[in-house]
């Protein structure tokens, strides 16, 4: 891969929120080519695609793509065995009385 500068996967936390109601910053992926657990956080995002592309921190293989057109998004995850989300928990409501 020719040495480009890229920017944190944070950088992914704005375009994502639009998608998802979960902050995915600290989101585990694995990746598909290598094996290695990474947050979203961790990964190489480049944006000189049409879209963001973020690359695995280990091996530099392509994790997720993601396009935005004005009326809708394309998110690809191919380059991930899995996205283990992390979700807030509920809280505990109690009745009066």
């Amino acid at each position: 891969m020719t040495d480009m500068s890229y920017v944190d996967g944070n950088m992914l936390d704005g375009p994502l929120r639009e998608l998802f109601a979960v902050d995915l910053s600290p989101a585990i992926s694995r990746c598909q080519s290598c094996g290695s657990l990474s947050p979203l956080a961790g990964l190489h995002v480049f944006s000189h695609a049409p879209g963001l592309v973020g690359r695995c921190p280990v091996c530099s293989e392509v994790i997720l793509r993601l396009v935005r057109a004005p009326d809708r998004a394309w998110l690809d995850l191919r380059g991930a065995t899995f996205l283990e989300v992390p979700m807030p928990v509920e809280p505990t409501y109690h009745r009066p009385g």
